[in-house]
């Protein structure tokens, strides 16, 4: 390979070397013999070559240009050229040029591959060195898992880790829109960060930023002017949008979101991003993978990073959660455009650094989460792998504490471009079990919406925890979304839906892709999407979740602690935070029952759960006193209902049944409860007339008898015991023998029997009941009494 012009300038042409020969001798012609390579040059004070002399004065632009020549490797012809005149001119040269000849002396090329070994061997061993202790610089290495690109724009901590140079702008607070940002609450301090801004309407391209920004929540403001303030754009952290900002109690973690399509971006394999508060500073966690567990793939797996999928924070776990979303061209690195986007139902587990998670193989035994955290990646919980399960992105995703051992999540909304995850059922995880449930809810239910937010506020008592949902919008059909300004309740656990009236109020634009955060019981609305016909949106709007109300500033409350639970929950830490200072409306109250400050006297599912921890578990509950000490909330009985039903205001099948079923069995008791008492008076009335005979019959011998029939016919005796023997139907022309105990089986005192349908005797209304309406006088039955009461009634009416 030739060496590049200009880099050496160390051969000397061949008149040079002629007048060189003349000077010394004058007979000598330009055509004599050049002195053999191995011949030595005269001795004298060696000089420096260029590229020595450039090293040592420090001419740092003829520096690059050597070394870049030294590393470029002339041909081997263009070396031995060189060489060739290089020691002829040594031979040759006189006391006055030995400057010009010396220009090409022989320290370059004894000079050339020592260099050239030196820095091979420096290129080789420094990057394996540095991630090492030998060198105590860590940082991005080649080698093995933490492989990556080192970032000229990271500088070194003295604790090892690798500080951003912010340098670039604070962020500007000063926007037309801002929407799909990635948010977090942390000890009053809202931080945003990313997702898509205009500088003015009409702007289409260059939305996606890294824009790093935080409100205030330890003061009071007006949605006019809220206290927000620009952070240093960072250089490292991708501009993402619909991603998640995770967060412990001191730092931010930056997971997943999608890259700009307008202009078209690229996306880098993932890396999580750490923001340590306290420090101020971001710090990259590359090449991150995952770790088996209950539920879940196996491990050693890539994390992959998905957009649009629903977060959320759990710091009182420490852990985060990841739930659904999809991977197309601008999550993935290497996703070919023709390849469509794939919608996903997984849920991405992330462990905080110092963590425990019994659910994760690597941390079994009590193990904490190292610096880097534990991933998993839950696919096959429960219901999760069928096919009633669906695939989804846009949705949200709400932590509501107790149930199981350590809560659940709740899945609400979400579709894809054909579909929509209904909002009459809702998915529940029960995160102790690693499973997924499926619940259905009661009454009148939002519409179909992608892209909601939703916060939870708990009741002071924690008998109900009430989740609210705002905006969102239906993408079907394609071109024609529609955005909403609805404020939905769903109160857990009923599991009742209530649609906040905001009539009246000045209710925020319809938006979709807004941050909410509940802080001192308001609702902190950052953003969202307003559709075409609204030019620029101040973006910040506060809402009541305690009066149901939209109202023009944030009130900052003093005395919560730093995680702003209710007051009654502060010693637990699983008790929700930015619930300080709620209560429970009372438009929810005359759904659940109880008060302001609890007391649900609904407790369960109205729809009742048949399994999963809304079936064995229950919610936390905790006692409430006033300022004197009373109690003044005492947790209600469970009030549940049966079977299925569907919201919406629509005809509850499973109460109609439930009614239809109740009604017959009510009908069939007051039919049976009539049939036994007819039973009883028939039965009264037929011993009543056997009675009578057997009266008449001892007290006058020739008397006939109005009831029995006679017969002609004698009857033995059995052992002297009297007894009446029914061979056949005494009206059907057969005998019913009175047996005596006389010698020859007859009792002379006994009167003949009748042999027909005699006349009345008396004049009592028993007289005048008919042999047939005596049951032909046989004893009436229980069932003969259901299978004809009306029969039965007419005799006991002829009574």
């Amino acid at each position: 390979m030739e060496a590049p012009t200009g880099y050496f300038d160390v051969a000397l042409n061949d008149e040079m070397i002629a007048q060189s020969q003349r000077a010394r001798d004058p007979s000598s012609s330009t055509s004599s013999e050049i002195p053999p390579l191995c011949e030595p040059a005269p001795l004298q004070r060696p000089r420096k070559s260029k590229f020595m002399e450039v090293n040592v004065d420090g001419d740092s632009g003829g520096y690059s240009e050597n070394l870049a020549a030294l590393l470029h490797d002339p041909s081997p012809d263009t070396r031995s050229n060189t060489r060739s005149r290089s020691s002829t001119s040594s031979t040759t040269q006189t006391e006055s040029d030995s400057d010009s000849v010396k220009a090409s002396a022989t320290p370059i090329f004894s000079l050339h591959p020592r260099l050239y070994s030196l820095t091979l061997l420096m290129l080789i061993a420094f990057p394996l060195l540095f991630d090492t202790q030998w060198l105590g610089i860590p940082g991005t290495s080649v080698i093995g898992a933490s492989a990556g690109v080192i970032r000229s724009s990271d500088s070194t901590e003295g604790d090892g880790t690798v500080k951003l140079r912010q340098k670039r702008a604070d962020t500007d607070t000063d926007v037309c829109n801002r929407w799909a940002g990635q948010s977090a609450c942390v000890n009053g301090t809202i931080y945003l960060y990313g997702g898509h801004s205009t500088q003015g309407p009409g702007q289409k391209e260059n939305t996606w930023t890294n824009d790093f920004l935080t409100v205030d929540l330890s003061k009071n403001w007006e949605i006019s002017a809220p206290s927000v303030k620009g952070l240093p754009q960072p250089s490292g952290p991708p501009a993402v949008a619909n991603g998640y900002l995770w967060h412990s109690y001191d730092s931010l973690y930056l997971y997943g979101g999608i890259v700009s399509d307008s202009p078209p971006a690229f996306p880098d394999p993932y890396s999580l991003w750490e923001y340590q508060i306290k420090a101020g500073k971001w710090v990259e966690h590359s090449n991150p993978r995952t770790s088996a567990g209950n539920n879940s793939e196996p491990g050693n797996q890539p994390v992959m990073q998905a957009g649009e999928g629903a977060g959320i924070s759990i710091p009182e776990l420490g852990r985060g959660y990841y739930f659904a979303g999809h991977y197309d061209r601008y999550t993935t690195p290497g996703w070919s455009i023709q390849t469509n986007r794939t919608y996903l139902k997984a849920l991405l587990e992330f462990t905080f650094p110092g963590h425990s998670n019994d659910g994760v193989e690597d941390l079994a035994g009590g193990e904490t989460a190292g610096s880097d955290g534990v991933w998993r990646n839950v696919t096959k919980g429960g219901i999760q792998d069928t096919a009633r399960f669906p695939n989804r992105a846009d949705g949200s995703l709400v932590y509501v504490p107790g149930y199981g051992e350590q809560g659940m999540l709740l899945s609400i909304g979400g579709g894809t471009e054909f579909s929509f995850s209904q909002m009459n059922v809702i998915d529940v995880y029960d995160i102790a079990t690693s499973t997924w449930y499926r619940q259905a809810t009661d009454g009148e239910y939002p519409k179909l919406r992608v892209n909601p937010c939703a916060v939870a506020a708990s009741a002071p008592d924690g008998s109900s925890t009430n989740i609210y949902v705002y905006g969102g919008q239906n993408l079907i059909p394609y071109g024609q979304q529609t955005q909403y300004d609805e404020m939905w309740i769903l109160s857990v656990p009923s599991f009742k839906w209530l649609k906040v009236d905001t009539t009246g109020q000045s209710t925020p634009p319809a938006r979709v892709g807004a941050s909410c955060s509940i802080w001192d019981g308001q609702i902190v609305v950052i953003g969202g999407y307003t559709g075409p016909d609204l030019s620029c949106d101040n973006g910040f709007y506060v809402f009541s979740a305690t009066d149901l109300k939209w109202q023009n500033n944030f009130n900052a409350l003093s005395g919560g602690n730093t995680q702003n639970q209710q007051v009654s929950q502060q010693k637990d830490l699983t008790g929700l935070s930015g619930s300080y200072g709620y209560e429970v409306p009372g438009a929810v109250q005359s759904v659940i029952g109880g008060n302001s400050k609890g007391g649900a006297t609904i407790t369960a599912p109205v729809l009742v759960a048949t399994q999963g921890p809304l079936a064995t578990g229950k919610p936390i509950t905790y006692t409430v006193t006033d300022s004197n000490g009373a109690v003044v909330t005492q947790t209600g009985t469970v009030t549940t209902s049966s079977g299925n039903g569907k919201g919406k205001g629509g005809p509850n099948i499973a109460a109609i049944v439930a009614g239809v079923v109740a009604g017959f069995f009510a009908v069939l008791a007051a039919y049976l409860g009539f049939c036994a008492w007819v039973y009883r008076r028939q039965l009264a009335l037929y011993k009543n007339h056997v009675a009578m005979s057997q009266r008449a019959a001892a007290g006058a011998p020739n008397e006939k008898s109005s009831f029995l029939p006679s017969s002609t016919e004698g009857s033995s005796a059995r052992n002297g015991k009297g007894s009446i023997n029914d061979q056949s139907s005494g009206i059907g022309g057969g005998s019913s023998r009175l047996t005596g105990t006389n010698s020859n089986g007859h009792d002379s005192n006994a009167p003949p029997l009748p042999t027909g349908i005699w006349p009345p005797v008396g004049g009592n209304s028993t007289a005048n009941s008919s042999n047939e309406d005596l049951m032909m006088g046989q004893e009436p039955s229980f069932v003969g009494v259901l299978l004809n009461p009306r029969r039965s009634l007419r005799v006991i009416n002829r009574d």
